[in-house]
């Protein structure tokens, strides 16, 4: 499948992802001490939900769209604020004609002290990418493979953070990527976290996925899935997954608040599923 940022901004997967990088980001800012997120296939930033790719699937009608009709419990509400907050900051004359990238997101939750690498490899993503936060001192924009930069910028030197692995799916063997890029990842930086975000379509090759997520050795693995519609036998995005590395102590919790908020708000089908898994658990298999 091909996941350009482009055509799916503000859908129900964005949704999720992005309700739980912000949660992720937060706890971070529990603490006085600096910390970098590295952001490793960022896009260009900022989305036009107007332009010609987000009218092609007008797939944030049922993402971001939805959720901003949403009827919200009060304690899910609380969470989801500076995620929505990051989105209403984009839209000034209120309803959502921009949505907001993972960088951007993070860049509106940031601190003083706080950094972002935001990577793309793509070049005309990454000059618009580029030209978004020029002159911004916190964001450092760079033009690199994704995959590459799993080595060359950890650890980040301020050894406290997040690492947002977000590929577009557009090539085979990037569920392999994802695990090889973990695991050569944290042998350099174990105590960092990490989110790998997925799709949820070819369903052997997600099961694939969390198996060998297992059997890699890595502690504290928590898998997050979102689905908004039954499985099929067809192969069909019916839902994403976030895969998320040493886990903040209050993440679990959280998204046991927003997860059933959000498919209440989204899914398409009663059926569809959520669900947390913990795919390793405080210490490495024997």
């Amino acid at each position: 499948m091909n996941y350009r940022h482009a055509y799916h901004a503000g859908n129900f997967a964005d949704v999720a992802k992005h309700a739980a990088l912000s949660r992720l980001v937060e706890y971070l800012k529990l603490k006085d001490k600096a910390f970098r997120v590295v952001d490793t296939h960022a896009g260009i930033g900022l989305y036009d939900l107007s332009s010609e790719e987000a009218q092609k699937t007008g797939e944030w009608q049922g993402g971001i769209g939805r959720l901003l009709q949403a009827k919200l419990s009060p304690e899910a509400e609380a969470l989801l604020a500076p995620y929505l907050a990051a989105v209403a900051a984009e839209n000034p004359d209120g309803g959502v004609a921009r949505y907001p990238g993972s960088p951007l997101i993070v860049r509106h939750l940031l601190r003083p002290q706080d950094r972002l690498s935001a990577i793309e490899l793509h070049p005309q993503d990454f000059q618009r990418l580029k030209t978004f936060f020029a002159g911004d001192f916190q964001v450092r924009a760079i033009e690199l493979d994704g995959w590459l930069a799993l080595g060359a910028h950890l650890p980040p030197k301020e050894k406290r953070g997040l690492v947002l692995v977000d590929p577009p799916f557009e090539q085979a063997g990037e569920f392999e990527r994802l695990v090889d890029g973990l695991v050569r990842a944290h042998l350099r930086w174990p105590g960092g976290i990490y989110a790998l975000w997925y799709p949820i379509k070819d369903r052997a090759a997600v099961k694939d996925f969390r198996e060998s997520l297992k059997a890699s050795g890595i502690p504290k693995i928590l898998d997050v899935a979102f689905e908004v519609r039954r499985p099929s036998r067809e192969a069909r995005f019916d839902g994403s997954g976030l895969v998320v590395v040493n886990p903040p102590f209050v993440f679990e919790k959280e998204m046991r608040v927003i997860l059933p908020e959000l498919h209440k708000a989204l899914a398409e089908e009663p059926q569809a599923r959520w669900s947390l898994d913990w795919l390793a658990g405080e210490a490495a298999p024997a």
